[in-house]
């Protein structure tokens, strides 16, 4: 039989010292009970107490989006990665408009609305469907919401921008200005030498790297093949490496939060003389058109190091110019 809340019981303990009142207060996502209990000298006493836990039921706050998010925070969001449960606050304070409104309240019109006027590009509008689909399963299974409801939302078209790769003499203003003591630029040459990405290098600790084998486990992120493969250290970035780790011997190399990491990036950029904005995601696509344009390397070469799932992620990664297309056709 369905329990529902405020619904309770009274047992005896296992010690044999007291009784205990329960009542139902909710249920969690996986469909199992959560309880509050108190222990009495009597079962009398258990039994007269059922109808004042079940008052405090009763009384519980009104299931609101807030409501919702702390109950996500606590459970399934204490698993997520630093870098998605940010962009679940990010995603959260897009809706501060229904904050205060109960889930059951909410309509299709009422959050496609919201995630319109406040998200203007794919991957933000994305965000908030995957977090209001979380807040709208935990409200289900207290029956005070349609889980379905979520995914009617439509999100703008995704429109990939184009990438900008750093240009060789781009790569050589950074290496001259690491090499005069401006050490910040150890953080886009190794981004770019290795295709790691912001989230991956802002986790690496000095214990995933092996200097000796070249290269770096555990540090992945997002997808399988990137979970599961090793980075790949060249024999140009074992220096900085080196460096880092004498710096940071235990825990990770770079002990700051995403802004500051932010602010560190576009530093060393501004010390090497890097006029152009090149964001940190155009060192992996220098990797990838460096390896395959430049060094014309095989593309599942290309796939084992940037670790694809398949060759063809080289079409949004790789960017030739017409210096590039024009010595391809000089070599025929």
């Amino acid at each position: 039989m369905a329990r529902t809340p405020g619904s309770g019981s009274v047992y005896q303990r296992k010690d044999r010292k007291g009784w205990t009142a329960q009542v139902v207060v909710g249920t969690r996502e996986n469909g199992s009970f959560i309880y509050k209990r108190k222990t009495y000298p009597t079962k009398r006493e258990a039994v007269l107490a059922l109808p004042e836990l079940s008052k405090v039921v009763n009384e519980r706050p009104v299931p609101t989006v807030t409501y919702y998010y702390k109950a996500f925070c606590k459970g399934r969001g204490a698993n997520i990665s630093e870098d998605k449960l940010r962009a679940y606050e990010i995603a959260y304070n897009k809706l501060k408009e229904i904050h205060t409104k109960p889930i059951n309240e909410l309509t299709v019109p009422m959050l496609q609305a919201i995630v319109s006027d406040s998200c203007k590009s794919y991957y933000p509008a994305r965000d908030v469907r995957v977090l209001l689909n979380h807040l709208f399963r935990l409200a289900a299974v207290d029956g005070n919401a349609n889980p379905a409801l979520p995914g009617l939302i439509e999100l703008p078209k995704l429109e990939e921008k184009h990438r900008d790769a750093f240009s060789e003499d781009e790569q050589k203003l950074l290496w001259t200005a690491w090499e005069s003591g401006k050490t910040d630029t150890a953080v886009p040459l190794i981004m770019i030498y290795t295709g790691m990405m912001t989230g991956e290098m802002r986790r690496l600790e000095a214990s995933m790297i092996d200097l000796e084998k070249q290269e770096i486990t555990g540090v992945g992120l997002k997808t399988k093949e990137r979970k599961e493969k090793s980075v790949l250290i060249p024999d140009a970035i074992v220096p900085l490496l080196q460096d880092l780790i004498t710096q940071h011997p235990e825990g990770r190399l770079f002990t700051m939060g995403e802004e500051d990491f932010y602010t560190l990036y576009y530093k060393a950029l501004t010390d090497a003389g890097i006029t152009r904005h090149l964001t940190p995601y155009s060192c992996r696509h220098t990797t990838a058109t460096a390896l395959a344009i430049t060094a014309n390397v095989a593309p599942q070469t290309v796939q084992r190091i940037m670790r694809w799932s398949s060759t063809k992620m080289m079409d949004r990664y790789v960017h030739p110019d017409d210096d590039a297309a024009r010595a391809a056709l000089n070599s025929i």
